[in-house]
């Protein structure tokens, strides 16, 4: 008879479907619902997104995203308001992301 050796006991890692069901349940409680912005806010954000993009400023900014608010600092490179759509480059990798307006929450400078 030929020995097992030592094996560590994992009770619960039986089934890894398991972990990824628990992973979506969490995920989704966490989601939130898409704020709803008024006339003034729009106008707002857009009057600080053209600001930004003329003077070059660092701006905070905060957009809808699969149920999450998600807020990055970056740099203003375009903005289409007809096109509802936008271009920064992100403060941490420097990566172009084109973005619609209609997922934007909030712009505030850095």
């Amino acid at each position: 008879m030929e020995h097992r050796g030592m094996k560590k006991w994992r009770p619960f890692a039986t089934m890894p479907e398991q972990y990824i069901g628990l992973k979506e349940m969490v995920n989704k409680q966490a989601e939130v619902a898409q704020p709803v912005l008024i006339e003034e806010q729009m106008e707002q954000m857009n009057f600080t997104l053209i600001e930004a993009l003329h003077t070059n400023k660092q701006v905070y900014l905060t957009y809808y995203k699969k149920g999450q608010c998600i807020t990055e600092t970056g740099l203003i490179q375009f903005v289409d308001s007809l096109g509802d759509l936008f271009i920064f480059i992100d403060d941490v990798f420097e990566l172009k992301n084109k973005m619609r307006l209609s997922e934007l929450i909030d712009v505030r400078f850095v």
